[in-house]
């Protein structure tokens, strides 16, 4: 077990974040994942972009071997009062006598697991509590047998309380050959890292989509989007976009994304940030609706509206409209949209360089 703790900001009085970063699984032939290796991505982002605060600190549990270890670090991050967010993989095992799901650490054994495991209702006891709107998990759980079972039959077998705000994969532990991997937590450290300050709703619908299809089966978990008679409250109205295009409705979520921005420019102006934020949604929409080319040219009108705005090229949010574009502009098969779209970009490659070596290199090098 290793334990870091690291803080960046301004020494001012802005809230401070805390990330609680646990990878955890029995060493030997019990281990079904191999946790610890998103580990580094995750220790890659920068603690702020973690919490979305200007200061945060960073604690790291890799591999612990007692529960009541975990528990005491868990507790000490729970009690901090600006925004938390836990950060989870490891496997899931059933308690057959009390049937509650625990998660497995180091020297978890099927016959000492309740010795040796974190019970998972003990995380829902250190982070129930804590107030709406300051708990965000980030799990990504390898379950046995007996516990994807119950998850079919208990939906809310996980449920953490009324307060954290819960986001998850969870896969059937394999019952032999290699350890599973991470891949949806390593998506959420990959998205951080891109520079890109997207909403927790869409980071989760990026990761699931771009890791469905590396498990034969999956469940994804998220806040249940309100009923459809019920519209989004006006201040949050991207889960129930994201839950249209995440339904495959990529009409309706433009729509919708669309009538917020016009909102917001009529409210703030179209020299606005909450009006590039709406540009920055329907690019992403765009790109769960496999329109790379029109995708490519939404987050390149953010990237120079947010210049316009006079943020400077190396701030993370233009950094990271500008690397989005460039992704999105590799995805295009139409040679003629690529063609007409490159000098833009290669324009604004050249004013935000971002933290890619060698990304305008490539670029022109490909543009020929």
């Amino acid at each position: 077990m290793g334990a870091r703790a690291t803080g960046e900001g301004d020494g001012g009085t802005a809230a401070v974040g805390t990330a609680l970063l646990l990878a955890a699984a029995p060493a030997g032939r019990g281990r079904a994942m191999d946790a610890a290796s998103v580990l580094p991505a995750l220790a890659a982002v920068p603690p702020g972009v973690l919490t979305g605060t200007p200061a945060a600190t960073v604690v790291e549990l890799a591999d612990p071997l007692d529960p009541q270890t975990v528990l005491t670090r868990l507790r000490a991050a729970a009690t901090s009062p600006g925004p938390l967010v836990v950060c989870l993989a490891g496997q899931l095992h059933l308690d057959r006598r009390q049937e509650l799901p625990h998660l497995a650490l180091a020297r978890t054994t099927p016959a000492t697991l309740r010795y040796t495991a974190l019970p998972w209702h003990w995380l829902a006891g250190e982070l129930g509590t804590r107030p709406p709107g300051t708990t965000t998990v980030v799990a990504d759980l390898a379950a046995d047998a007996e516990v994807w079972q119950r998850l079919a039959a208990v939906p809310g077998l996980l449920h953490l309380g009324p307060g954290p705000v819960f986001y998850g994969r969870v896969t059937p532990a394999p019952r032999r050959g290699e350890p599973t991997t991470p891949d949806y937590l390593r998506a959420w450290a990959d998205l951080w890292r891109s520079g890109a300050r997207l909403p927790h709703a869409t980071l989760h619908a990026e990761a699931a989509a771009g890791t469905a299809a590396t498990t034969a089966e999956s469940r994804f978990l998220a806040p249940e989007p309100p009923p459809a008679h019920a519209p989004a409250a006006p201040e949050d109205p991207h889960p129930a976009i994201l839950a249209a295009a995440m339904a495959g409705r990529h009409g309706e979520a433009a729509a919708v994304a669309a009538a917020w921005e016009h909102e917001a420019l009529r409210r703030h102006g179209p020299h606005s940030v909450e009006a590039v934020h709406w540009t920055e949604v329907r690019a992403d929409l765009a790109r769960l609706a496999g329109e790379p080319a029109r995708s490519c040219e939404l987050w390149l009108a953010a990237a120079e509206a947010r210049l316009r705005l006079h943020q400077r090229p190396d701030d993370p949010d233009v950094e990271g409209a500008v690397d989005r574009a460039h992704h999105q502009w590799e995805q295009i098969s139409d040679p003629g949209r690529s063609r007409a779209l490159g000098p833009t970009l290669v324009d604004l490659r050249r004013r935000v360089p971002g933290r890619q070596p060698g990304a305008l290199a490539a670029l022109t090098r490909r543009l020929g």
